[in-house]
């Protein structure tokens, strides 16, 4: 099995030459998606100098973090069942899957702080995928506004599992496009300066249309 150290190095290099191709200038987080590999492949992983760790169940989830005596910052990917939330709530840095609101309601009844939330948007449209649709996503971060537990740090989409290059660069982009309307909303509670969105067949796509965080699993953990 090929070292996680090398494997960081192809790929941060790779984000260096999209930015510069784009001219792109924003800071690009590594998660290594760490959902189906051991602890101590995990723990290599942070060796290598990774801080940022995806998990997308809470057994995963704790399992790792009750193990790795460590401070890594903790995302949660999947998509969270709402009975689940508190398990997993004061137990992660960041919840990439925010998407209904019965979720938020709950996420501010169990968080003991504010939870950086990214906002599932189904970009693609796609039936099998989570998430709000482009026109839902505004008037829910609207909507969040009495939850003093969320925090709206950015948006985040998966784009087609596709070799055709359009179709997912136009996704990633009409991502770009919705986090500026966000922005320009000017909500405290959702600056939405972040966006989550690339995976290991795309991130280089990704990171030329703004990405700053990209979440890999099989090109950096195996």
């Amino acid at each position: 099995m090929t070292k996680i150290s090398d494997n960081l190095e192809i790929i941060q290099n790779k984000i260096e030459t999209a930015k510069k191709k784009a001219q792109m200038t924003q800071d690009v987080e590594i998660i290594a998606v760490t959902k189906q590999v051991t602890v101590a492949r995990t723990t290599e992983a942070l060796e290598a100098g990774l801080l940022h760790l995806g998990e997308n169940r809470p057994e995963g989830l704790l399992t790792k973090k009750g193990e790795i005596n460590n401070k890594a910052i903790w995302h949660y990917i999947g998509s969270l069942q709402t009975r689940k939330v508190k398990q997993v709530i004061n137990e992660i840095d960041y919840l990439h899957s925010l998407d209904r609101m019965s979720l938020a309601e709950e996420i501010n009844k169990r968080a003991e702080k504010p939870i950086n939330c990214f906002v599932q948007a189904n970009v693609s449209g796609e039936e099998s995928k989570h998430g709000l649709s482009t026109e839902e996503v505004i008037p829910f971060i609207q909507s969040l506004a009495q939850y003093d537990k969320i925090h709206v740090v950015g948006l985040m989409t998966m784009a087609p599992n596709t070799e055709d290059e359009a179709v997912i660069r136009k996704v990633f982009r009409d991502l770009k496009n919705l986090q500026t309307q966000v922005i320009e909303l000017g909500l405290d509670y959702a600056p939405c300066k972040e966006l989550s969105m690339g995976m290991s067949n795309d991130y280089e796509i990704a990171v030329e249309e703004g990405a700053t965080f990209v979440r890999i699993g099989t090109a950096l953990v195996g």
